[in-house]
């Protein structure tokens, strides 16, 4: 697990943690778990809610770690800002990954489902927080899955959806990189990173 520090932020989001799981097998329940703690209600509601107070996103569909944390930043910036488009900080970096500006789409394709097999968990707190030991715990007890280093990212990335997502396959840039597996994605994370950089401005 690794921490993303975000000093310019107030406290109480000026930091994520965030841990990639490999070989996941309880996507589906997680996606069920999520959906019913939404709307539970009472003491319960709030106890389950706060369990599952995470961003869980498809990691397959991400290109980079500077990816992930462009679309960290912009979600803090929309919760600090009082703009949240989604209902919590959480949900807003689903937002805020997908190419569209639809909520339900954004939540299909880069939450966790069904098929998930690889995770990203992350969690928007403050430095007062559990200490990251404990967080790393809590996470092994929600996710049956195993803990990777954030490296193992290059792993997993599904560069074709990424590039269907996103409508790049004809994209002059990332035709004239083809030859190259490597430019090419270098390319593609640069046009990924910044269509997240830049969705709050295209509104």
């Amino acid at each position: 697990m690794e921490t993303i520090s975000f000093p310019h932020f107030s406290r109480s989001h000026c930091q994520a943690q965030i841990a990639l799981f490999r070989n996941v097998s309880n996507g589906g329940a997680l996606k069920k778990r999520i959906i019913a703690a939404s709307t539970m209600e009472g003491d319960e509601g709030e106890k389950e809610r706060a369990s599952v107070n995470y961003s869980f996103v498809n990691a397959k569909l991400i290109t980079s770690k500077l990816h992930l944390q462009t679309a960290i930043y912009q979600s803090i910036l929309a919760e600090e800002e009082g703009s949240l488009r989604t209902k919590t900080v959480h949900s807003e970096i689903l937002y805020n990954l997908n190419p569209t500006h639809n909520i339900t789409e954004a939540i299909r394709r880069y939450g966790v489902g069904d098929d998930t097999t690889d995770l990203i968990v992350v969690q928007i707190n403050s430095p007062d927080a559990l200490p990251a030991p404990e967080v790393e715990a809590k996470l092994k007890e929600l996710v049956t899955g195993d803990l990777a280093p954030f490296s193992d990212l290059a792993l997993v990335t599904d560069w074709s959806a990424i590039k269907k997502y996103h409508k790049l396959n004809n994209d002059p840039a990332v035709k004239e990189a083809f030859k190259s597996t490597t430019r090419e994605r270098m390319v593609v994370d640069e046009i990924v990173v910044s269509s997240v950089a830049m969705k709050t401005v295209m509104n």
